[in-house]
């Protein structure tokens, strides 16, 4: 393979000029060749937006660091997605559309420099005339790689690969402040055929999100095939998140191997009434977590973005099923270890006429904090914080629990709430702090529940 060395074509390192064109040449020059690899050798370099081509890799030498501008002019707009809608962003800083065999590889880092940009979304969101820049992003993409490399401070979401297939993603390291907004490490969106290993994730929003687009994307294409394994995650609003926006469908995935620590919520599902679509066939599998709200959260009562406090998305009386009406169903967890639990050991709740159906928990081990602080597992009205509670279900059918063993909590280890067809097999309470009820299960009339104002998360 060609190797065309970016200081060749007139890029100085750590001068502080921008080296965003004579990046640009050597990409082109790769590219005319035919394919090549586009070296950045030792060294700081500034740069704004860069747009890779097909069969073209990008890799950083050890010791190598791009460093992106913080200037909104140095990143054209493009249309592509955000937040799962069509519509004008600015280019991410490393950015690819309708291509094939692209890569960004080696031991260098990419440095987002994203502070001013969460700044201006903080204090001055009127200055952001377009969402800001995401570190990476390849859309409609075919065999993609990101391999090796260390992202540090994205301006927004790191790595966003949408209606991209073949996507590998290994070896990375992801690390932005715990309170930098929306700054997601791994989101992969209506994409198929995508393997996720061997990542360290350290972020302020979710890890890993898995997403397939909202009620208002017209192009639905589902997010399938996706393995998650031998990763560790830290911080951040969830370990692996399915949603909310999934219009879509998502399905087959499986997510194994993984250490998530501190990062608020552990596996979590969400979505609500309008968006549709189906998530189904997930499995999770050998996963150890520490001091987390909840473990576990599976919610269609989804209330954060646009119009999730209308009545519609709130109201716990039924409504028709519709196109509108989002499932999930055929979800399994197995050999699953939680310490320092706060709020639940699980919250599962479906919609009043879409029951969450046909979940498996086995071989779990959940522990509460002693010095547990309250907590609220889910977004969703009606809810109050918990503190060491067990399982919480409502609107579920044929679950499964099986040798799952819940220490500390208060309360009932299993509280059910207009269930059916709920099977508890060798499961215990330990070392309660009084007598707590194994099982709890009610039948409640329907009932409207106000909006009380959070923040998103």
């Amino acid at each position: 393979m060609c190797m065309y060395n970016i200081a060749d074509y007139g890029a100085v390192k750590d001068s502080g000029t921008p080296a965003t064109a004579a990046i640009a040449a050597a990409i082109a020059a790769a590219s005319e060749a035919g394919g090549g690899k586009v070296i950045v050798p030792a060294g700081t370099f500034l740069t704004g937006a860069i747009f890779l081509q097909s069969h073209v890799e990008l890799r950083l030498s050890p010791g190598a660091v791009l460093s992106f501008s913080a200037n909104p002019d140095d990143y054209p707009v493009v249309k592509s997605r955000w937040e799962g809608v069509q519509r004008e962003v600015h280019a991410s800083c490393i950015y690819g559309e309708d291509l094939e065999n692209v890569s960004v590889t080696g031991s260098g880092c990419l440095q987002g420099n994203g502070q001013p940009w969460w700044e201006k979304h903080r204090n001055c969101p009127e200055e952001l005339r377009y969402p800001r820049p995401k570190l990476i992003s390849f859309d409609r993409c075919r065999r993609v790689t990101i391999k090796d490399v260390t992202m540090a401070d994205s301006p927004s979401w790191t790595v966003n690969t949408i209606r991209c297939s073949d996507v590998t993603i290994d070896n990375v390291s992801i690390l932005n402040p715990a309170d930098s907004p929306n700054t997601d490490g791994i989101n992969p969106e209506s994409c198929s055929n995508v393997r996720i290993s061997n990542c360290h994730i350290d972020v302020g929003d979710d890890c890993i999100a898995i997403k397939a687009g909202t009620e208002e994307t017209a192009e639905r294409v589902p997010c399938e095939n996706i393995t998650i394994t031998n990763c560790t995650m830290i911080h951040g609003h969830g370990g692996v998140v399915i949603g909310s926006e999934m219009s879509g469908n998502i399905r087959n995935v499986t997510i194994s191997n993984c250490v998530f620590q501190q990062t608020n919520r552990g596996i979590r599902l969400k979505s609500r009434r309008g968006r549709g679509g189906i998530v189904e066939d997930i499995r999770v599998s050998n996963i150890v977590m520490e001091n987390v709200i909840c473990p576990f959260i599976l919610n269609l009562y989804y209330f954060c973005g646009p119009r999730g406090k209308e009545q519609y998305v709130w109201d716990k009386n039924p409504y028709p099923v519709t196109d509108e009406t989002p499932h999930f169903r055929r979800i399994h967890f197995s050999d699953i270890t939680a310490r320092e639990v706060h709020a639940s050991a699980g919250f599962l709740y479906g919609l009043a006429e879409q029951y969450i159906s046909e979940i498996t928990f086995d071989h779990i081990e959940i522990s509460m904090a002693k010095e547990a602080i309250p907590g609220r597992p889910a977004m969703m009205a009606g809810i109050e914080d918990m503190l060491r509670r067990g399982f919480y279900l409502g609107n579920v059918r044929e679950v499964r629990f099986n040798q799952v063993s819940i220490e500390n909590h208060e309360g009932p280890a299993f509280y059910i709430e207009n269930g059916e067809d709920i099977e508890l097999t060798a499961c215990r309470s330990k070392r309660t702090a009084k007598s707590e009820k194994l099982v709890e299960q009610v039948t409640l009339p329907t009932y409207k529940a106000s909006f009380s104002g959070e923040q998103p998360e």
